[in-house]
């Protein structure tokens, strides 16, 4: 129970990461919040590592588990997190959400073809059905809510009275995502945010003995080096010291709910199996759903769409993410079916 409750409770804070981001991007650049949460990450790990005790492994790992980590962290912390970060700039979290999780589909394929790991029915029908709930939240994403369209249309009608009068009633403009670019980004961060994890494998496969915490402070190091050579692009430097005080809280809030929503995520693997933490990690783009309305109603799409969506893409990131033997072993289900469903369609 108390594996459940930490993989919620990282579920629920990174979902609130995210969606602080959104807001701090609204206005400002997606540079600017890089420039606090990759370092404030690294930072964040480094003091996980000496609690831990654990600070001499940083001393542990050879050589090719370091290129390893370095990969791994320019390609997550930096690569996927700016790709991320900018699809949601562009067309809102709650459209972003579910094509970002197409990560696990990718890295099971991945997994498939560079590891022969086995890959069943079930997790084809997870995969489908993460894609199809991808493609659900787009199919709307230009059409407004009705309180949207009510106010569009009191747009329409010419104001009259004072000038002041007209500003304290014009409806503040409606949020228009571009979703053909955002896509694009958000598949990026799909495909870095799903390498990454073969990477970090690769790299403990050379150190099996070296703490994941002090991993994870080599690869925000090589991500906190590899971002400071963004720095070199002329005005970038500008960029981010031009940063609105306004946004500062919302990224510094970001930055410190990503190192919980990871610490937590330590914490519940500690405790509980994975087939009981995979899917209720899931719940993270539920969550940003809800959390997105209460913070950022203004500047993200809702609709019918939208929420079927990202069920879809939830019920599916769960069927790819669960041992096919577990699962079916635990609902009981019919042995032929059950034969279905573990039938291989690659793998070893």
């Amino acid at each position: 129970m108390l594996g459940v409750l930490y993989a919620a409770l990282g579920a629920f804070t990174f979902a609130l990461n995210n969606v602080a981001m959104r807001r701090g991007v609204v206005t400002g650049s997606v540079l600017q919040g890089m420039a606090l949460t990759v370092p404030i990450g690294g930072v964040s790990f480094l003091v996980m590592t000496i609690a831990f005790g654990e600070l001499h492994h940083l001393l542990l790992f050879p050589r090719a588990a370091v290129a390893w980590l370095a990969c791994q962290g320019t390609v997550h912390f930096v690569l996927g997190r700016y790709c991320n970060y900018k699809s949601n700039q562009l067309m809102g979290v709650n459209l972003t959400a579910p094509v970002v999780q197409l990560q696990v589909p990718f890295a099971m394929l991945l997994a498939v073809l560079l590891l022969h790991e086995k890959f069943t029915v079930l997790q084809a029908i997870g995969s489908a059905l993460m894609l199809g709930g991808s493609f659900i939240t787009q199919a709307n994403a230009g059409k407004r809510t009705p309180e949207s369209s009510r106010s569009a249309a009191r747009a329409a009608i010419p104001p009259v009275g004072s000038p002041a009068e007209r500003g304290a009633t014009e409806p503040k403009q409606t949020f228009q995502p571009r979703v053909f670019s955002g896509y694009l980004l958000g598949l990026g961060a799909a495909m870095c945010y799903g390498s990454s994890p073969l990477m970090a494998r690769e790299a403990f496969l050379h150190a099996p003995d070296v703490s994941a915490v002090a991993g994870g402070c080599v690869a925000y190091a090589a991500a906190t080096l590899s971002f400071l050579l963004i720095l070199l692009k002329p005005g970038s430097s500008s960029d981010i010291r031009s940063t609105k005080r306004e946004n500062l809280p919302w990224f510094l809030a970001s930055a410190g709910l990503v190192a919980v929503s990871q610490a937590f995520v330590y914490a519940s693997l500690a405790v509980a199996p994975l087939m009981v933490v995979t899917p209720v990690l899931q719940l993270s783009l539920v969550f940003r759903l809800f959390l997105s309305q209460l913070i950022n109603r203004e500047h993200e799409v809702m609709n019918t769409a939208v929420i079927i969506g990202a069920f879809t893409a939830v019920l599916g990131s769960v069927l790819v993410a669960l041992d096919t033997d577990a699962l079916t072993t635990f609902l009981q289900v019919p042995l032929w079916f059950a034969e279905f469903l573990q039938s291989r369609l690659a793998g070893q």
